[in-house]
């Protein structure tokens, strides 16, 4: 009964997604693309605006270019750089009170992943400032228009810049948690390739594969459009033509440049075709031990995969066709174990560890219960897991 009730919540928000207001973020792209933003936040009449980073930008001057323009276009500009991996509710509510005690009439998010949920949750609190963050929590809780939002992705990766959601941990109960609505999608981004060549090589590679990772449990879901079918075959193709190069050689343009486009076709079609139990899993790895969470998603992705079995053969059997390592006479069970192994691999050549260290094991049952709540019956996933087998996935990832 109870995956009969996951299954039709599920069909029905996919019918009600054809009615909600979508839209994707303007866009800004190529080299150099970052220095034509302060002409605009200008053009859009806003005279002060929070900048919401964190220290390792701040430390390396990558923003010095972005903020000289912002001077020379007469637009004050606010830093908040404390956000830290895994942005805390602590996080938003003090870069919220300097959005107001500076008058700011827009919010620019400079960064990876973090920043950009930390930003998305300053806005929705300026949006509903009657609502807690945990009052948030969830999908369409929002509902109100934001300020001008303006997304500058450091890394290939979240896809952040495109989506709907902004991830957020409460320190004091170790929980990970998404606010979802369409009104936090970005309204302009930024990708700009020059601001992801010097990405560390291990950032570079847990980034990549947590785009893939995207784009994989979009496509594998029960809740795809045409669009988000597209989007996550062309972002699959280009991570595997492109990581394992912008990896290696982080100074190559076109594969930092490709990477750039597959993270953000991945953030299009997860944020209508949802994630799955990877991401559930990795939250409750980001909430108790601060796993960063493309490192979490790069490790669960496979075991995950591979416990879906018969379920998504079929379309991992496509995906493996795609990037062009299967024969014609592989059945589909044969092609997805290539797929699988395929990422295996790429993740071995990165260097991402296989297992993840540190799990206590009197923590599982919390995070198992927290996975399940965060999965069902909201995710459109392959196949509805139970307790006993989200314990299983636990013990087969951890060390």
């Amino acid at each position: 009964m109870y995956k009969l009730y996951c299954r039709t919540f599920q069909r029905s928000m996919k019918f009600a997604s054809f009615i909600l207001p979508w839209r994707k973020p303007e866009l800004l792209k190529g080299e150099n693309s970052l220095l034509k933003l302060p002409h605009l936040i200008k053009s859009l009449q806003i005279e002060n605006v929070l900048i919401v980073t964190d220290t390792g930008i701040t430390s390396i001057g990558l923003m010095d270019p972005f903020l000289q323009r912002l001077r020379e276009e007469g637009v004050n500009f606010f830093i908040y750089d404390k956000t830290v991996p895994n942005p805390t509710i602590d996080n938003i509510e003090e870069a919220l009170q300097l959005y107001h005690e500076n008058h700011c009439q827009g919010i620019v998010a400079f960064g990876g992943g973090s920043p950009m949920d930390c930003a998305k949750g300053v806005g929705a609190r300026v949006a509903k400032p009657g609502k807690s963050i945990p009052q948030m929590k969830g999908i369409f809780k929002v509902m109100k228009k934001l300020p001008p939002l303006f997304a500058i992705p450091t890394t290939a990766g979240t896809g952040s810049e495109a989506t709907l959601a902004a991830v957020v941990s409460n320190s004091k109960t170790h929980e990970k948690y998404a606010i979802m609505d369409t009104s936090l999608i970005p309204h302009y981004a930024v990708l700009d390739p020059l601001l992801t060549v010097k990405l560390p090589p291990h950032i570079t590679a847990a980034t990549g594969i947590d785009a893939l990772t995207h784009a994989v449990e979009a496509y594998i879901g029960k809740s795809n459009t045409n669009e988000t079918i597209e989007c996550s075959r062309k972002a699959v193709k280009l991570i595997f033509e492109n990581l394992y190069e912008a990896y290696s050689n982080g100074s190559n343009i076109t594969a930092r440049k490709n990477m750039q486009t597959a993270a953000y076709l991945a953030g299009i079609a997860f944020t209508r075709a949802y994630v799955g139990n990877v991401h559930a899993i990795a939250h409750t790895l980001g909430g108790f031990y601060a796993v960063p969470h493309g490192l979490a998603n790069a490790i669960v992705l496979p075991y995950v995969l591979e416990y879906y079995g018969d379920s998504v053969h079929k379309p991992l059997a496509e995906l493996a066709d795609l990037i062009g390592i299967s024969e014609l006479s592989d059945s589909e069970e044969k092609k997805a174990k290539k797929f699988i192994d395929a990422i295996k691999k790429l993740s071995e050549e990165m260097k991402i560890p296989k297992k993840v260290s540190g799990i206590v094991e009197d923590d599982i049952p919390l995070m198992v219960d927290r996975a399940l709540k965060e999965a069902n019956p909201l995710y459109p996933v392959p196949k509805i897991l139970s307790e006993k087998e989200m314990n299983e996935l636990y013990q087969l990832i951890k060390e």
